[in-house]
């Protein structure tokens, strides 16, 4: 009957998925999986400061949660970006005939998330997951002629990772999980057309998809009481994308892409019975993506359009936080976040006028009973400086652009991003038993 329940729980907590949207946050990963890690700017999620949804950052706190529970995850994502043609650019860019400003890049989204778990017995978990690690939408102006460097761009990915832990003794817990990932990409640019309006020039790209398979792994350690530190992995992805090139005869293509794996550290520690501060750290490996070949199917060889560099750094975050509870029902909490980002100057792109940036979060739960969780959390994200040049030291600068005389591109950036999550997390089953249950004294 439990395990019933559980599956139900399941289809609950992942029915939320339908519909699901994209955008970025940091390079074209996404970090929004968690209200609860939300209003903290996800400080110490490593180690379970993310409620439930900590286990997609350390699958191993899924030993924190006894009994059978469900989160289910909501999160609005409202990113602006709008880049503006400054001096230096080449006449062509700088005609006055033309838009001079992308117009607001930025797509809102909505990104779910979901988790159930299961405490089988006093050792052993089951749980799985499903989330959005890498997305991305962004869209500029059709009348403006940066378009060449990037008309549409979209990124999707679906991550369902069903997880077991286990827990060996009071200080010392492991688990372990498999991604199955859905992967699904469309990447377009403008084609110059002489005498021809930007809005009318023609477009020409690719789209595809691709399953992948990968794993997470994870340990917390309770090294005393009111301390745990945690350390969780999110192993790289291989998807292997099939397809077809856009405007370009519709020609059968393949690409291989290797998602990054991440590292994640986490600390909680109980300062006073009140309050906890929170402490985290990640790294994403996002130097392996390197340049993807797109292959003619038709004709075995290299596209030479499109061109996808994504010759990006490695990138890492750290972040402070920390909750206070108010009373038996309400807590509060706030964290600052800030992010190296994978992007700069030699690889940034008019898609992703991505950069350093600054993390503000603030959020709220309240314990409704014994059973029924609410949280909330709101970030403000503040680049550092998004300023994009397309020129020969760009991995990015087309030289085929260049030879045309179409010349150097250099824009002015003007970005921010607004979150909102909410979560509800529901115990299904009853935390007060003891599992296993303890037997009925017998008596005369």
């Amino acid at each position: 009957m439990k395990m019933k329940s559980l599956a139900i729980s399941c289809v609950s907590a992942l029915s939320l998925l339908a519909g699901i949207s994209a955008a970025h946050a940091g390079a074209f990963g996404l970090r929004e999986q968690s209200a609860v890690g939300q209003g903290s700017s996800f400080a110490g999620a490593a180690a379970g400061a993310a409620g439930l949804g900590s286990m997609f950052w350390n699958p191993a706190t899924i030993t924190n949660f006894k009994g059978g529970q469900v989160e289910l995850v909501g999160s609005g994502i409202f990113p602006s970006a709008t880049m503006t043609t400054q001096p230096g650019s080449s006449a062509f860019y700088r005609n006055p005939a033309f838009t001079q400003s992308s117009g607001d890049i930025g797509q809102d989204a909505f990104l779910p998330a979901g988790y159930a778990s299961y405490q089988i017995n006093n050792q052993w978990w089951i749980g799985v997951s499903m989330n959005t690690p890498f997305g991305l939408t962004t869209k500029a102006n059709v009348n403006w002629p940066g378009r060449t460097y990037g008309a549409t761009t979209r990124v999707l990915s679906t991550n369902l990772t069903p997880t077991i832990g286990y827990k060996i003794n009071d200080m010392f817990s492991v688990a372990a999980g498999l991604q199955i990932m859905h992967f699904k990409t469309k990447y377009t640019s403008a084609i110059v057309s002489a005498g021809a309006a930007p809005a009318n020039w023609p477009v020409v790209g690719l789209q595809g998809d691709s399953w992948g398979v990968g794993y997470t792994l994870g340990a917390t350690i309770k090294p005393m009481d009111g301390t745990e530190i945690g350390i969780g992995f999110r192993s790289a992805v291989q998807e292997n994308l099939s397809g077809a090139l856009q405007g370009l005869g519709n020609s059968a293509i393949k690409s291989t892409v290797m998602l990054p794996e991440s590292i994640n550290v986490g600390l909680r520690q109980r300062v006073t019975n009140d309050f906890t501060a929170l402490v985290g750290f990640e790294w994403t490996n996002w130097s392996r993506l390197k340049q993807p070949a797109v292959i003619n199917q038709q004709t075995g060889r290299n596209a030479a359009i499109p061109y996808i560099p994504l010759h990006y750094n490695d990138g890492w975050y750290v972040s402070l936080g920390g909750e206070y509870r108010i009373n038996p029902a309400w807590l509060v909490r706030a964290g600052i976040g800030y992010e190296n980002s994978p992007i700069d100057m030699e690889n940034r792109s008019l898609r992703l006028p991505d950069a350093n940036r600054w993390w503000f979060s603030v959020g709220a739960g309240y314990q409704y009973s014994e059973t029924l969780f609410f949280d909330i959390g709101y970030t403000y994200i503040l680049p550092l400086n998004g300023n994009v040049a397309m020129n020969s030291s760009n991995s990015g600068y087309s030289s085929t652009l260049g030879a045309a005389g179409i010349g150097n591109l250099y824009t002015d950036t003007s970005a921010n991003v607004n979150i909102v999550s909410a979560s509800v997390r529901w115990i299904w089953d009853n935390p007060k038993q003891t599992i296993p249950a303890a037997l009925p004294k017998v008596t005369k």
